[in-house]
This record gives C-alpha cells, sequence and structure tokens, in this order.
C-alpha cells in the first residue's frame, strides 16, 4: 500500500497529513480554513485516495501560510508514496464541468517542478477565501511533488464552480497518473530510466 504520513512543523503552521494513494476517497479534514476543506475532500473523493489533514496555522493573519503550506506538504506525501515512481502511469489528465463552468487539468510526474496556472476568477473571494491562494496551493503542491501540473478554466462566471471544478479535475488528473500501469510493472516510464 502507497500510504505515508508527513508531519510539517514551522513558526506559522502545524500540519499532519496522511494519505493513501490507494484509498477509497475517505476524508478526514480539519485545516481551519474551511473553504480549504472542501476542496480537499474534492481531490479526495474524486482521487480515489484517502486523505487526513490537521493543520494550526495563523489564521489570524490571514489563511495564505496555511493553505501555501498545506500544498506543500501534500506534495511531500505525494512524492513519498510514488517512491521511484516504477510502474506509474505518469501522466494523468481530466476535463470537470460544473454547471456553466469547465476546467482542465493535466499533469506528469516529470521530476521538474512547473506551474502554468490559467485561470481568470470572476471575483475576488468565496466567502471569506482569497481565490489567489489556490495557486499558492498548487504551486507548494507542485515544488515539493516534482512534477508538471497546467490548469486551466476553460469557461466560467461563478468564481466557486471555477475553483471546485479545478480541484475536482486535480484529484481525477492525480489519480490517472498515480496509477500503477499493469503492462509496465516495476519499471520507471522514461527513456532515461529515471524521473
Amino acid at each position: 500500500m502507497r500510504q505515508v504520513e508527513v508531519n510539517r512543523n514551522t513558526s506559522e503552521t502545524k500540519i499532519h497529513l496522511m494519505i493513501n494513494l490507494d484509498g477509497t476517497g475517505r476524508a478526514e479534514l480539519n485545516t481551519g480554513v474551511p473553504f480549504l476543506d472542501h476542496m480537499l475532500d474534492q481531490i479526495a473523493r474524486h482521487g480515489m485516495m484517502d486523505l487526513t489533514v490537521t493543520a494550526q496555522g495563523d489564521t489570524h493573519i490571514d489563511d495564505h501560510h496555511t493553505v501555501e503550506d498545506i500544498g506543500i506538504t501534500l506534495g511531500q506525501a505525494v512524492a513519498k508514496a510514488v517512491g521511484d515512481k516504477a510502474g506509474l502511469t505518469r501522466y494523468g489528465h481530466s476535463y470537470v464541468p460544473l454547471d456553466e463552468t469547465l476546467s482542465r487539468v493535466v499533469i506528469d510526474f516529470s521530476g521538474r517542478p512547473e506551474l502554468e496556472f490559467h485561470v481568470p476568477f470572476t471575483r475576488a473571494r468565496v466567502g471569506s477565501f482569497d481565490v489567489d491562494l489556490s495557486i499558492e496551493f498548487f504551486r507548494g503542491f507542485v515544488n515539493h511533488a516534482g512534477v508538471t501540473l497546467h490548469i486551466d478554466n476553460l469557461r466560467g462566471v461563478n468564481a466557486h464552480h471555477q475553483i471546485e471544478t479545478v480541484f475536482k479535475a486535480f484529484g481525477r488528473a492525480l489519480r490517472m497518473a498515480v496509477a500503477i500501469d499493469q503492462r509496465a510493472l516495476g519499471v520507471v516510464p522514461s527513456t532515461k530510466g529515471s524521473l
């Protein structure tokens, strides 16, 4: 089983995260940022991975450090769970609609961190959540998982829908990429022989 546990403790946040890439979509979330809990639940459910996240952060300042550090911690956990990437499908993609909104996410476990984030948010906040924190979450994930990640909101007028389709599509793309390729068991999916 590809199940790992990561702790991240700084002067700004204390985070405990457990992930099972081969789970059933179960999530236990208490980050102190309710909208982020809702989005992490999308990753777990649509990624078919079990995810536990508890966090204490300096949310009295704002949610930035907590959201970014959870992205970092999730990236560390996923990198640890896939190990040397032998047998990994490597690539994943997904399109997800929600009413008027459509988003696309494409991921590559390339070993090279790169984020292309193209989401023209239609408003600055969803409830109390600053929409700009979405990119901070994914930047933290990318830099610590060592993946190439392209996120495109193709259409949408409701900012909640824009963010939710991105997180759902990310979960589904991640699920595809970390799946074990039964035709390439034990083989690193690269002509270089390593990722």
